[in-house]
């Protein structure tokens, strides 16, 4: 609820926006926009000569460039606009390799916003096609392919276009920012830090690079500097769908808190921002269930699913049926996330890590091992730790499970996230080598930090514990 209220009072003015831009900067910030859109790819600032009139509203190819090109999310219409805006100039003018990286740019947005495997292929033939006809100094395309090799889940072609570019233009910041999603995925803690250190530098006190910083913080484990940069961010932030990618992420910090109508409203608030913002949905069926409010749940998931198919809401949305009993339904949505993680694989995505998941909980664990095995030894990042731990419990091979369990949770060993799941994970082994007080321990916190982290796993802990009883008395001495 204070999140809430910290982000009401910036919109009403109590509270300063960081990197609020002034009037007259906003009216120089807007013709510089729509002057780019003109003349096909160079920023140029053009004297308004409208007397004191408001210069005219940049169309919605203008707004989502000027939103691809500075980190910033985009509205999917004014992404639509866009691409069919720099296709077409692209067949008039296919040397234009500015305009090819501006493509690529959007291309990887809208698949990021869709889950649309179908856009990674066409995204890495643009930036590709403007290596290979832009300036030899290309950090826009660089940066491209590392944007495009991180919503693959390939963090490994990330982190060396992602250098690539900042070693072309060490100064432009979202390349550095490009960076951070490459090295945690990596596991690279150093190297978070660095590049946000970075970011920070170049770009501080605006609402991309506070969202940025939040992330950072939730895995560092921060959830209440975390909390307050992201409520500064969608406070300050300028472009609805901007807005609602912010709200969205506080969304999570929020139910991830365990606090459910607060990550409710945040959800619902994000959607009414703009209804294209199917993380919300997902989100709101996960706030929903956590309330108890099952029907409404199914609706929610369902809704984000025809929108955004992503595998991950096949397995939320599986694990709620499986939860309420129903099998069969259950079975249906992994069926559908298999389908889904294949198309995905096709078009160039690493989908190792959900498919992992899926196998250990609800089909092979030991091709869940041998999946999550190749995976850590490619980008071990604390996702990845977490996952093949519990995959070895499944099959069995509990100390060694306890070794990745550690890593996940363990902030010296670089898990400081504070994870529900991943501490019930480690506290689930740990009961089942018969180390009974760290694991009533961990299984205490796991529902400390999320009462409601999961419908299938927070009935697990509670059995637990019951089994484990409390610790026992020590007597006096002899």
């Amino acid at each position: 609820m204070e999140v809430m209220e910290r982000l009401t009072r910036r919109e009403q003015g109590e509270v300063p926006a960081p990197g609020r831009p002034s009037r007259r900067g906003r009216r120089v910030l807007i013709a510089s926009v729509a002057g780019a859109a003109v003349l096909g790819g160079v920023l140029v600032l053009l004297p308004w000569d409208g007397g004191d009139a408001p210069p005219p509203a940049p169309g919605p190819a203008a707004l989502a460039r000027g939103a691809v090109t500075t980190g910033v999310p985009a509205a999917l219409p004014d992404l639509a606009a866009l691409i069919g805006d720099r296709e077409t100039h692209l067949r008039a003018h296919p040397l234009d390799g500015a305009s090819w990286a501006v493509l690529g740019a959007a291309y990887v947005e809208q698949g990021r916003r869709t889950a649309d495997g179908a856009n990674w292929p066409k995204a890495e033939k643009a930036l590709r096609t403007s290596l290979r006809t832009g300036p030899e100094r290309n950090p826009q395309a660089l940066e491209g392919l590392a944007a495009l090799a991180v919503a693959r889940r390939d963090f490994p072609t990330a982190k060396k276009w992602g250098e690539s570019a900042v070693k072309a233009a060490p100064k432009r910041w979202t390349a550095h920012a490009v960076l951070i999603g490459a090295y945690t995925g990596l596991g690279d803690d150093k190297g978070v830090g660095r590049a946000l250190d970075k970011v920070m530098e170049l770009r501080p006190d605006t609402p991309a690079v506070g969202a940025l910083a939040a992330g950072v913080y939730r895995d560092r484990g921060w959830r209440e500097d975390a909390a307050a940069r992201i409520s500064d961010a969608a406070a300050a932030a300028g472009a609805p769908a901007e807005r609602a990618a912010y709200l969205e992420q506080a969304g999570r910090l929020a139910f991830e808190r365990g606090e459910r109508e607060e990550a409710l409203r945040f959800f619902q608030e994000a959607l009414r921002t703009d209804p294209d913002q199917r993380a919300a949905q997902a989100g709101q069926g996960r706030a929903l269930a956590a309330l108890g409010r099952t029907t409404e749940a199914l609706s929610a998931y369902q809704a984000a699913l025809a929108k955004r198919p992503g595998p991950e809401y096949a397995l939320e949305l599986g694990e709620l049926y499986e939860s309420l009993g129903l099998g069969q339904a259950a079975r249906v949505e992994y069926d559908l996330l298999r389908e889904r993680a294949r198309d995905a694989e096709a078009a160039g995505a690493d989908e190792q890590l959900v498919l992992g998941l899926l196998d250990a909980d609800h089909g092979d664990p030991a091709v869940a091992v041998e999946r999550l095995r190749a995976e850590w030894g490619r980008q071990p990042g604390t996702a990845v730790a977490d996952a093949l731990g519990w995959a070895l419990h499944r099959t069995g091979a509990d100390e060694e499970a306890l070794e990745f369990a550690t890593i996940a949770t363990d902030g010296d060993k670089g898990g400081g996230v504070r994870s529900a799941l991943y501490v019930f994970h480690r506290g689930v082994i740990e009961k089942e080598l018969g180390r009974s007080g760290p694991a009533r321990r961990h299984l205490r916190e796991a529902l400390t930090i999320n009462p409601y982290f999961s419908p299938l796993r927070v009935p697990e802990a509670k059995r637990a514990l019951a089994e484990l009883g409390e610790p026992p008395v020590e007597g006096p001495p002899d």
